[in-house]
């Protein structure tokens, strides 16, 4: 699969590193340098620093031939916008974004995108382990 990820923080990096290892064509990139440092020597993608709210970088990424987007940076706004960009404008097929504010994971799903909250799935895991069920 072809994978572009915006965001190389510890969710990106890891999910980059993972999908390489399984042999799928990942491009990530970060508007922070730093967090490209979180890629292993080994990891046979692409990787560089660049804003994925600008369009040129989404191209730069291979948006257009990718088969699924994930937006992972600290900010709902930014996710929303290239995860909107990358599904309505370069019709990518599959679409995630992260979002940290649990009351927009309506909104973001009413634009037709997949919305994952740590929030919520952190909260669930923790009710789980204290009472079960």
């Amino acid at each position: 699969m072809n994978v572009v990820i915006m965001g190389c923080g510890r969710v990106g990096a890891r999910l980059a590193v993972s999908l390489d290892a399984e042999g799928h064509k990942i491009t990530i990139f970060d508007i922070d340098s730093n967090g490209l440092r979180r890629l292993p020597e080994n990891f046979a993608g692409t990787a560089f620093v660049g804003d994925g709210i600008e369009e040129e970088t989404l191209v730069r990424a291979g948006i257009d031939m990718a088969e699924a987007f994930v937006a992972l940076t600290r900010s709902d706004n930014v996710n929303l916008m290239a995860a909107q960009v990358a599904k309505h404008l370069f019709k990518v097929p599959r679409v995630i974004c992260r979002i940290y504010d649990p009351l927009r994971e309506k909104i973001y799903e009413s634009l037709g995108l997949e919305a994952l909250s740590p929030t919520i799935i952190f909260s669930n895991v923790l009710k789980e382990r204290l009472v079960g069920g």
